[in-house]
């Protein structure tokens, strides 16, 4: 069974882990400006705080929550809940960003973390969601899709087109 939750200073070494991995994939696992080994644990927790309550946030971010998804104690992906969007997040980023570490796809787990990050989107507020990925990814196309994701428009993002996705979560 998954649980999404906020992550503790026991995760260190998984999350650094699981950014490296990511990294190689040209993503992040950790929220902006994690700098790898370079940035103490303990303050990336309390920006990871901060960002839930909407304090002391890095210039252009809104309030988000960030948790890890855990599987019989692994952590196997996570979840960025945006709180609400700026214009950056309304044309490319989206109110949900969710990754699954690479030996971990292909079980369902993007599709439940999803599933989960609607749910609490809902109980922050949020009655329509945006979803976004890259218009090649057909892994995510198809978990958005699976729950309910109506295709609005496709954008450019610098040469990469990028697939906007609408939840209705009433």
């Amino acid at each position: 069974m998954m649980i999404l939750r906020l992550p503790t200073i026991r995760d260190e070494a998984d999350l650094r882990q699981a950014h490296r991995e990511l990294e190689l994939d040209g993503s992040n696992f950790l929220l902006d400006g994690f700098q790898g080994d370079e940035t103490p644990f303990d303050e990336y927790l309390i920006r990871v705080t901060d960002s839930l309550q909407g304090a002391n946030l890095l210039p252009d971010r809104v309030a988000s929550t960030f948790l890890v998804a855990e599987v019989d104690g692994e952590i196997v992906g996570r979840s960025s809940i945006r709180h609400e969007l700026n214009d950056w997040l309304n044309q490319f980023g989206g109110h949900i960003g969710y990754a699954v570490r690479p030996d971990h796809r292909m079980r369902g787990y993007a599709s439940e973390i999803l599933r989960q990050s609607i749910v609490l989107a809902k109980e922050l507020g949020l009655h329509r969601i945006l979803l976004t990925c890259n218009d090649d990814n057909l892994g995510s196309i198809r978990v958005i899709e699976k729950h309910g994701g109506e295709l609005e428009d496709k954008v450019d993002d610098n040469g990469r087109l990028l697939r906007r996705y609408w939840i209705n979560n009433s």
